[in-house]
């Protein structure tokens, strides 16, 4: 879907009492991004319009739609979701905030699935008031590969100087041990490694993997994990022609800079990735939904209630989602453009061995 060339992005409003509708404002209220792409926010009218009402430096405008196939891609477009006037709390855990982020997602999400969207970006919800009958799941990465019906995804967190990707998302520590099979790393090394080429333009990449154990086990001696898992898993990877190393000790890969060595890194479970990620991403992470057929990405915090309807939330993180769909978008149109001319993807690995300089090469 191509509008002189502008992908057209979908916007979440995430949990109607969190600061993702502020963001929203903040980031669009930038005129320069109407030169990039067609926003499209899924919320309704009044909820825009109450929290520009806390916003008055912001000078914010948009066209109200009732069908995501006729919009105005030469202004912010406001997808109506529902009708109804909802109470709005902002920084309140309230049932009304969890169900408006839903119908938000699951509308966004089926424009995305039917190729209404080129792109979508997701606020923040929060896992506890989004649960129902109807939406059973922990947060975005587990309802969007059902949703997809995709066997395997991988939520990868990635900024300027890193990409940290996840076996397990989120789930309690004391059950975390039963996931790690050598499956499911191989299958999560493919998912990084196939990104890594389609959606960053890397010819050959190089991952890495994170052991479980403090020091990575130290040969079997503060576990076996290590030796009996996460290394075979590694061997078969390299066997199918995936370019990865490791184990690696967590402590000692991130204090000593060596993830700079990769292109990406597979961590094991939730925090042993994420904290180094937000310690060193220098708040402009973004977390994207690797595997999908469609590009989704979100900024790498949540609703931060205590600062919600404040006006203070900080949308450099949120501008960086953005920015990183687009790029991943235009990555995997020209993915799909070299292999459909085997002489020009020659080429472009010749003369180019990034994104950066490709696109160098296009200008000139």
């Amino acid at each position: 879907m191509v509008y002189e060339n502008k992908p057209v992005i979908g916007f979440t409003c995430g949990d109607t009492n969190g600061i993702g509708i502020e963001l929203i404002i903040k980031t669009l209220s930038d005129a320069r991004l109407l030169e990039i792409c067609t926003p499209v926010i899924f919320a309704n009218n009044k909820v825009i319009n109450f929290y520009r009402k806390n916003l008055p430096d912001i000078n914010f405008s948009f066209s109200a739609v009732k069908d995501s196939s006729r919009i105005n891609h030469k202004q912010v477009n406001v997808y109506n979701c529902w009708e109804e006037d909802i109470v709005m709390e902002p920084g309140q855990l309230t049932e009304t905030g969890g169900k408006y982020a839903v119908a938000s997602l699951t509308i966004a999400t089926e424009a995305l699935k039917s190729g209404k969207l080129d792109g979508l970006i997701t606020a923040p919800l929060h896992k506890k008031n989004i649960q129902s009958e109807a939406f059973n799941f922990t947060g975005h990465t587990p309802f969007l590969k059902h949703f997809f019906g995709i066997r395997e995804v991988a939520m990868f967190m990635i900024a300027d100087n890193m990409r940290i990707a996840l076996l397990t998302e989120h789930v309690p520590l004391k059950d975390v041990n039963q996931y790690i099979t050598k499956e499911n790393i191989f299958s999560k090394l493919q998912v990084i490694n196939d990104s890594l080429k389609k959606d960053f333009g890397i010819n050959k990449p190089k991952i890495a993997v994170l052991g479980l154990n403090p020091h990575a086990g130290d040969e079997g001696l503060v576990g076996k994990e290590e030796v009996e898992i996460i290394r075979p898993a590694i061997r078969e990877a390299k066997q199918r022609n995936i370019f990865c190393f490791g184990p690696y000790s967590a402590d000692a890969f991130f204090a000593r800079g060596q993830y700079e060595q990769f292109d990406a890194v597979l961590a094991l479970y939730h925090d042993q990735g994420l904290i180094p990620f937000k310690s060193l991403a220098f708040g402009e992470g973004v977390n994207y939904t690797a595997g999908l057929p469609a590009v989704r990405t979100s900024p790498d915090h949540g609703v931060a209630y205590d600062i919600a309807g404040k006006g203070t939330a900080d949308e450099a993180s949120f501008r960086e989602a953005i920015y990183k769909c687009i790029d991943i978008i235009n990555a995997r149109r020209e993915y799909a453009e070299q292999n459909k001319n085997p002489l020009r993807k020659l080429s472009a690995a010749v003369v180019a061995n990034s994104v950066d300089e490709r696109i160098s090469l296009d200008e000139n």
